[in-house]
């Protein structure tokens, strides 16, 4: 028994091993032609697995990462993931060991060498020519245009509505246009609309003698005397007199009379309840139409003076309506500025409100376009908002022999914003001699010290990259010097350092910001969470 427990024992790690294998289509491959990368699983069904993703490959590029194929055999499953993968210089390469996780155990498959030639050219049957000059790319576009656009149709819905409601001349309504007429021709058209009413057909001879004394009342108001229409009947007449004696205006005796009668006749009617024929009452209205006639006869010619006053009126009017529109339409438009920043600000804030209407450069820059790239051999892969530029790194004399450093930035630590990116090579560092990345933090601090910033604090603690590349992070305060003063602003700076490449090459990341910045954090943070690092060609 014990011996059989020994050869199961030993058996363990082949069952566990035949869980996982990998292999490629081919070992030997022309420069930018593509291999297949294939790895088999076989896992219970209750199990999770986790195949590798991302640029786990180097020094080989993945160009494509295939779904996987899944079949099921009794209680169990066969995964097979493939990948897509090339490199574009010649040499010998090898696709290191990739980590799949099953369950709870971590399997890892063989590593496995591929060759890359190069590809022949016969240049007596195939012409050479010159490089073809550089094109010119147009800047992706971001989704400004979508704001501006809804800007530009909210402005244009507010337009049309203050025009639609306010500057739009409406069509008027029927009473409106009787309210446009001459006094008399309204008074004519009042007693066309009286004859075609029914109050003579059902009786209603209150009504109607109401009707009738109000639109003569309302004419004379309008043209002969100003209080007509609150005035008795016999201040009326009186009143009418009095004009006829001033020579003011040119009614008859008679038709003064008339009027009195048919006034008198309405006053009993509405308040005596008397009941006269409905002829007579006919008879009346014709009565009241020829002295409507008659008054617009009596009445004098407006003068020149007159007619001027007149014009004038009209235009102050439309002056003073205008001006309303104005006034009204400035005051909407206000508002609506107003409402809309108000409740912006309550819901993205008003320092966000402001800084995107004013400009804000740290804002800018984290809503912009940004750029990934690599820099440095072997290359830092980074997010930025904008494209790092190379740095001179000026190296002493006496080291140039030993000591290389490339080094890309955007602004430098005295500006309110940095990121520089360097790659520093030591020859003399190795596997025997290794950079101690412990002591990196020491000589970047010196450097920031040297450019003249103070009251350095300093945290440190692990970091390790998307891609599982494992480095160190040195972070704090700091005061910054303010370019050309005395004085200093309060900021935060951190610095990642990797080693690399037989511990002789070390990678630096910094990043300096202010206090006062709102939106660098938030910048910082999405660029140290895009930094992944990939190893150099073998």
């Amino acid at each position: 028994m014990l011996r059989l427990f020994a050869i199961a024992f030993l058996l363990v790690p082949f069952y566990l091993a035949a869980q996982v294998t990998s292999s490629i289509d081919s070992t030997k491959i022309k420069i930018g032609q593509q291999i297949t990368f294939k790895v088999e699983v076989e896992a219970d069904t209750t199990d999770l697995v986790v195949f590798p993703e991302g640029q786990t490959f180097s020094p080989l590029e993945m160009i494509e990462s295939y779904k996987v194929d899944t079949t099921k055999n009794n209680a169990k499953y066969q995964l097979i993931k493939r990948y897509g993968l090339t490199q574009f210089d010649s040499g010998s390469y090898t696709i290191p060991k990739q980590k799949i996780i099953i369950g709870s155990k971590t399997f890892f498959t063989d590593s496995l060498r591929v060759e890359v030639s190069n590809i022949e050219v016969d240049t007596t049957k195939q012409g050479l020519y010159d490089i073809k000059p550089f094109i010119k790319v147009e800047k992706s576009s971001s989704n400004r245009w979508l704001i501006i656009l809804g800007i530009l149709l909210a402005v244009l819905l507010v337009a049309f509505l203050l025009y639609w409601f306010i500057w739009r001349k409406k069509p008027l309504s029927e009473d409106a246009k009787i309210a446009l007429l001459p006094p008399y021709d309204r008074a004519k058209l009042a007693l066309k609309k009286l004859d075609e009413s029914t109050y003579l057909q059902n009786a209603e001879l209150k009504d109607y003698y109401s009707e009738l004394t109000f639109i003569i009342r309302k004419y004379l108001d309008e043209k002969v005397y100003d209080k007509a229409l609150e005035s008795t009947t016999d201040e009326l007449i009186s009143r009418l007199n009095l004009l006829k004696d001033a020579n003011q205006i040119e009614l008859s005796t008679e038709d003064i009379r008339n009027l009195e009668t048919i006034l008198k006749r309405a006053d009993l009617v509405k308040f005596a309840k008397s009941a006269p024929d409905i002829e007579l009452a006919k008879l009346d209205r014709n009565t009241i139409d020829i002295e409507i006639d008659h008054v617009k006869e009596a009445l004098p010619e407006p003068t020149e003076e007159e007619k001027l006053l007149n014009q004038q009126y009209k235009e102050e009017q439309a002056h003073k309506k205008k001006r309303r529109k104005v006034l009204l339409t400035v005051f909407i438009s206000v508002f609506l500025i107003i409402a809309t920043v108000i409740g912006f600000g309550i819901k993205y804030g008003f320092a966000y409100v402001k800084d995107t209407l004013i400009g804000h450069e740290s804002k800018e820059l984290l809503e912009g376009n940004w750029v990934r790239s690599e820099y440095g051999i072997p290359p830092i892969s980074i997010s930025t908002p904008k494209v790092l530029k190379r740095l001179d790194t000026p190296v002493p004399e006496e080291l140039n022999d030993r000591v290389k450093i490339t080094a890309f930035g955007y602004g430098s630590v005295l500006d309110f914003f940095s990121v520089i990116v360097s790659t520093t090579t030591v020859a003399e560092a190795g596997e025997d001699n290794p950079i101690d990345l412990k002591q990196a933090p020491e000589g970047a601090i010196r450097q920031l010290e040297a450019k003249g910033i103070k009251d350095i604090t300093v945290k440190r603690e692990q970091f390790i990259t998307p891609n599982a590349a494992e480095g160190l992070k040195t972070y704090g305060t700091a005061r910054f010097p303010i370019l050309n003063s005395e004085n200093f602003v309060d900021g935060h700076y951190a610095i990642i350092h990797f080693v690399a490449e037989g511990e002789k090459i070390m990678q630096q990341i910094m990043i300096t910001w202010t206090d006062d910045d709102v939106y660098a954090e938030e910048t910082v943070e999405r660029i140290l969470n895009s930094i992944e690092l990939k190893k150099a060609e073998e």
